[in-house]
């Protein structure tokens, strides 16, 4: 159940691996593959910090749609499906650091 649950912050996070890779930054890709192997240990600050990089992934996520949206704006093409894809991948992003207010994960990262 608890890998179940881990599920969504793992798949965030390696999706916002290959959105750096894609960028060729490799410290970021390697923060966000080491951050999907800390999940399996069990500790309250692994948890704030899967958290909070979750959020700033979110945000970087927002910002690349915004930049993108801006590009097809200027170049006159199509940017509603864009749009909508990287922002449904920015909100899913967020909303998967939310899995740890669930009392499984609550237990087994030590968090109030």
């Amino acid at each position: 159940m608890q890998a179940t649950l881990l599920f969504a912050p793992g798949l965030a996070l390696a999706l916002l691996a290959a959105h750096f890779y894609r960028a060729g930054s490799w410290p970021l890709v390697l923060a966000c593959l080491v951050l999907v192997a800390l999940l399996a240990w069990p500790r309250a600050w692994v948890a704030r910090l899967v958290r909070l990089s979750l959020l700033a992934g979110a945000a970087q996520w927002a910002w690349t749609t915004f930049g993108f949206v801006q590009q097809r704006l200027a170049l006159g093409q199509p940017w509603m499906r864009l749009a909508l894809i990287l922002g449904s991948v920015a909100l899913l992003t967020a909303a998967s650091a939310l899995v740890f207010r669930h009392p499984r994960l609550r237990q087994r990262f030590g968090l109030r």
